[in-house]
């Protein structure tokens, strides 16, 4: 029976052993580890003379040797040139050269970070607060701290975008979010319900911090590895598509992530990360490409999209497969903010995909040829209405043209009636005043006794006498002879100028008689004169010779001339002549309406009583 030298796997401290059938199998070390023998006389560490890692049995002390070169390992010059450390995924004792920096456990394939290991176990083993905090690339998703077994008073630090559950013994206690924490009771209220903390420097309890990345990780690529089967609904023809893109992913539940999805390993990245043993995109791969070859065949027949025209549909189809996925994501406490599809790949070689394009293009040529048949309709009506405005602004400005000319003709008419108005208000006025100058003039003649006819009556006889008396010597001188034959030639020649200016006199004698010089017996008994005036209509005056009337001072009405004689027509459609009604009589034609030509501006075939280029009225 001999002495051997066993490592504690716990501290790292030695403790005697004994070989042999009666020896003890389990030792007890000084920190209260129970080594067991059969299972940790093992230990593993970097050979220093192959280079290898290799497994060796420390019962055998220094004559152990390597298993692949055969050279001693486990001397005290060997360890003096070496490292020892646990395992920090399964807490075997391990050795390595001082000059390692990484070493894979050859009982879990774990890689430790050497200087990492060695941290923590001097951290643990002085009883120093430790400083626990995460500030490495963005793109780890959770992130354990290598460190565990925290000191009393060790100081948690968290930061904007990131979050932190702190572990007692496998047991997630609390979260914590940005900010300084201190791990002691007064900070960890379900740690205080759960344990209670040592209060001296030695005393350590087993607890662990993992690192929640909350910030959003950007254009995650994602796509189908196989077609997706699909039938056109436009069409019926069966085809095969390609879907990928990108997504946008963040933590919506940090603890459910943690518990579901990392469990406890050392962490997960979003991407493929090295001293990870899983990224996000392995592990929700699958869930992506089942739910987009699930949802996407049904997205397009749902709404009708045609597969030429998918891409400007991209934004409703992106919509639609972020709707499908969110629950499968949100059960592993993630979400997806935004979710795109960046290409539809197309079965461009297919036969039946060619036949769609051509039908496609088929539909295009048609739509393009009613397109321009709309612009040909559209032109045409534009043409008729611009016409059909030119004309009827033709018709407005002829129309003011016309209403400008009637307004003239209304103006000038107006003037001419206010200047006969002005014209028979003056003849009346100077009718009124001759009518008061002969009242005046017959009350002065009525108050010496006599009137304007006795003085008419006297001129007439005293002009009458005068040329009786002047007869005689002028028949005397014309004849060249004297004496009775003349004087009576004289006196017939008297009587017959007398007889020639009777009619004249008689009309301004109204009952004097003319004295027949050769008839005395009839002196005094000659007929009157007849009458040569007017009757007044609005007084009844007769007999007035003046142009207006000198008792009410009306003026002389007008003769109404006579009417002409009917206008006759022959009828163009059964040859009857000299119809004077507006129809023909015989077969009912109506009478042809007569036209002119204007003389000013020669405008022709005219039947309005106005010209409508120039405004001329039609000639009477």
């Amino acid at each position: 029976m001999s002495k051997f030298v066993i490592e504690c796997p716990h501290c790292g401290k030695y403790a005697e052993g004994r070989t042999g059938f009666f020896a003890r199998k389990k030792i007890d070390c000084a920190c209260g580890y129970t080594i067991d023998v059969r299972t940790d006389k093992l230990t593993g560490r970097e050979c220093p003379h192959c280079g290898n890692m290799v497994v060796f049995d420390q019962t055998k002390g220094e004559k152990a040797k390597c298993p692949v070169c055969g050279e001693l390992i486990n001397t005290m010059a060997e360890q003096d040139k070496s490292l020892e450390f646990s395992c920090a995924q399964c807490g075997v004792r391990l050795r390595t050269s001082k000059s390692a920096e990484k070493y894979v456990c050859p009982v879990c394939d774990f890689e430790n970070f050497i200087p990492e290991r060695l941290m923590s176990e001097k951290i643990k083993k002085d009883g120093l607060a430790s400083i626990i905090k995460y500030e490495g690339d963005n793109d780890t998703l959770i992130w354990k701290h290598p460190i565990e077994d925290f000191n009393y008073g060790s100081q948690l630090i968290v930061h904007e975008s990131q979050e932190a559950i702190f572990f007692r013994d496998g047991q997630a206690l609390d979260l914590f979010g940005p900010g300084r924490y201190t791990l002691e009771t007064q900070q960890l209220p379900l740690l205080e319900k759960v344990y209670k903390l040592p209060t001296d420097t030695e005393g350590t309890f087993h607890s662990e911090v993992y690192f929640i990345n909350k910030t959003v990780q950007m254009a995650i690529k994602w796509g189908t590895p196989e077609k997706v089967r699909f039938i056109d609904p436009l069409t019926g023809v069966p085809l095969e598509l390609g879907a990928s893109g990108e997504l946008n992913l963040m933590v919506a539940d940090s603890r459910k992530l943690l518990l579901k999805l990392v469990g406890t390993m050392r962490g997960i990245a979003w991407g493929d990360g090295e001293g990870f043993t899983k990224s996000v995109q392995a592990s929700f791969r699958p869930l992506i490409t089942t739910a987009v070859k699930a949802n996407l065949a049904s997205v397009i027949k749902d709404n009708a999209i045609d597969l030429l025209e998918v891409d400007e549909k991209l934004e409703l189809i992106s919509e639609s497969l972020r709707e499908k996925l969110i629950p499968g994501f949100e059960e592993y406490g993630l979400t997806i903010p935004q979710f795109y599809v960046t290409s539809i790949v197309l079965p461009e070689n297919d036969p039946n995909f060619k036949r769609i394009r051509e039908l496609h293009t088929i539909t295009l040529q048609t739509r393009a040829y009613q397109a321009e048949a709309t612009v040909l309709t559209a032109k045409a009506q534009s043409e008729a209405q611009y016409r059909t405005a030119q004309e009827q602004s033709k018709a407005a400005i002829e129309a003011a043209r016309r209403g400008a000319v009637l307004e003239q003709q209304t103006t000038e008419t107006e003037i001419a009636r206010r200047e006969a108005e002005r014209r028979v208000i003056a003849a009346q006025a100077d009718a009124q005043a001759q009518r008061m100058a002969g009242l005046t003039e017959a009350e002065i003649m009525a108050a010496k006794g006599y009137s304007q006819k006795d003085v008419i009556q006297a001129e007439v006889q005293k002009s009458y006498a005068q040329a009786i008396g002047d007869m005689g010597p002028a028949i005397t001188a014309g004849g060249g002879s004297g004496g009775l034959m003349g004087d009576l030639l004289g006196l017939g020649v008297g009587i017959a100028a007398a007889g020639a200016v009777a009619p004249q006199i008689g009309n301004l004698m109204q009952g004097f008689q003319v004295p027949n010089m050769g008839n005395p017996a009839a002196q005094g008994t000659a007929p009157a004169a007849p009458a040569l005036g007017w009757t007044c209509p609005a007084c009844g005056t007769q007999n007035i010779q003046s142009r207006f009337c000198p008792d009410c001072g009306a003026k002389k009405p007008e003769p109404v001339p006579a009417a002409p004689a009917a206008e006759t027509w022959d009828c163009p459609a059964c040859g009857a002549k000299g119809i004077t009604s507006r129809f023909c009589p015989e077969c009912g034609a109506k009478k042809p309406e007569l036209t002119w030509i204007c003389p000013d501006c020669g405008t022709k075939d005219i039947k309005s009583k106005f010209c409508p280029n120039c405004g001329r009225k039609k000639d009477e």
